[in-house]
């Protein structure tokens, strides 16, 4: 499997970062104008709308108001992953991890970094901790399923992603990896259902298209 995965991998995990925007706005009026807040609802705005370069900016400027607030860098980090700034990804999330050491996103998306840079043993490391946080627990399975299907565990990969599956039926990348790698173990039934699956629930284009292309190979395969 090339790296079209990798790159398209983190369409899940990085909506939990970006999510997280909103738990920081006051409850009842807006925060004040340049506050370390302030910048990161702007920022969070400009993600929404797939502004990343601008979020990027904003993140930036909220740590320099708010240096020590772990989430400003985990969302940077994700606006970064969009661009595929992955060098970046992986040096902001582990700043967040180095100011909370719990917080699970920024050990789920840097292990989304280190896939899509080829540091498997290294995204296997992280997707660990974020399952033994016990959140971002789906998205961590299929992280590590992919780094053990770039190492060939293909049993491994095979068991994450089931574990992603039983967790979210609706996460569309586990069955992505899953068809790859039973289809590397020569099931090849078990292969077209999951990359129909996979069909029937993702909405990124280029993966769709290598889906029908593996259900051709396949099929033929079989006559």
């Amino acid at each position: 499997m090339d790296k079209l995965g990798a790159r398209h991998l983190a369409v899940a995990v990085l909506a939990v970062a970006l999510m997280l925007g909103a738990a920081l706005l006051p409850a009842c009026s807006g925060p004040p104008e340049g506050s370390a807040v302030w910048y990161y609802d702007q920022a969070y705005k400009l993600s929404k709308i797939g502004d990343y370069p601008g979020a990027i900016e904003l993140y930036t400027k909220a740590i320099e108001v708010e240096p020590a607030m772990a989430q400003l860098y985990v969302n940077r980090a994700a606006a970064y992953a969009h661009l595929e700034q992955y060098d970046s990804v992986i040096a902001d999330c582990t700043k967040a991890v180095l100011l909370d050491p719990k917080l699970a996103v920024a050990y789920v998306n840097r292990a989304y970094a280190y896939n899509a840079t080829a540091q498997y043993q290294k995204a296997i490391e992280d997707s660990n901790s974020a399952i033994e946080l016990g959140k971002g627990v789906a998205d961590a399975y299929v992280n590590r399923a992919y780094a053990y299907l770039q190492l060939g565990q293909l049993e491994k990969a095979v068991a994450d992603c089931s574990e992603a599956i039983e967790l979210d039926p609706m996460i569309s990348q586990a069955y992505f990896h899953r068809g790859y790698a039973f289809a590397a173990l020569g099931k090849k039934d078990e292969a077209i259902a999951d990359f129909n699956q996979f069909i029937r629930l993702s909405t990124v284009t280029p993966l769709i298209d290598k889906a029908r292309q593996e259900i051709q190979r396949l099929s033929q395969a079989n006559k």
